[in-house]
C-alpha cells in the first residue's frame, strides 16, 4: 500500500545520518508545499518512538535549527501527534 493509503513502514534511527536524512527530506518538503503530510509525520513519530532517545534528542535540535518551522508539528500537544 502506499503511505498516503495509512499503512507506512516502521522507520528506525540506528545513526546520526538517519536522523540528518529526515531532516533534509522535512526541508524538501517544505521547498514544496506548506505542509507536512500525515503519512511523514506518523513515521517520523514512529522513528522518534522506535529509536534510541538520543536520536530523538539529536533530531529535535536538528530539526529546531534548520527547520524551525517543523517543530509546530512535534511539539507537545501537537494536533498533528498520532494517537
Amino acid at each position: 500500500m502506499h503511505p498516503e493509503e495509512g499503512i507506512c513502514m516502521p522507520y528506525r534511527w540506528n545513526k546520526k545520518v538517519d536522523v540528518d536524512e529526515t531532516v533534509v527530506v522535512i526541508k524538501n518538503v517544505f521547498d514544496e508545499q506548506s505542509e507536512l503530510p500525515n503519512w511523514l509525520v506518523n513515521t517520523i513519530y514512529g522513528a522518534i518512538r522506535d529509536s534510541d532517545p538520543a536520536f530523538a534528542e539529536y533530531f529535535y535540535a536538528e530539526v529546531k535549527k534548520y527547520v524551525p518551522k517543523a517543530m509546530k508539528y512535534f511539539e507537545e500537544g501537537s494536533v498533528r501527534a498520532p494517537i
